[in-house]
């Protein structure tokens, strides 16, 4: 299976009658693997930032998750390996893995921990 097909077929999936906005697969270098067609156009420091976070957990709370140009609130998530952000009713969820980096940005009603 691709990384094209796990995203279109496995993340862009229904989730409990909900689908992801957007979703994308990401190496560490900020290399796109995957990606749905409305994953927005990101800068490599909006990557670089979101490492750093993996690394020094709490770095992006101060100045919010930026992803596309969109500033997210950061909310909950699992210190070192989950980051979720928060915009208006939407949000993004972002999961760390050993090489790359999960993406799902959703709106209501879908929650943050269902993202991904």
């Amino acid at each position: 299976m691709s990384w094209q097909t796990y995203v279109d077929e496995h993340l862009m999936c229904e989730i409990d009658g909900n689908v992801l906005f957007a979703a994308a697969i990401i190496g560490h270098d900020g290399g796109v693997w995957a990606q749905s067609a409305s994953f927005p156009q990101f800068k490599p420091e909006e990557i670089t930032s979101i490492m750093n976070d993996f690394e020094e957990p709490g770095t992006l709370a101060p100045t919010g998750l930026f992803l596309g140009g969109t500033k997210y609130m950061v909310i909950q998530g699992e210190a070192g390996a989950v980051i979720r952000g928060k915009k208006g009713s939407g949000g993004v969820t972002v999961k760390k893995t050993n090489q790359a980096l999960i993406i799902g940005i959703y709106d209501e009603p879908m929650t943050p921990a269902s993202a991904i």
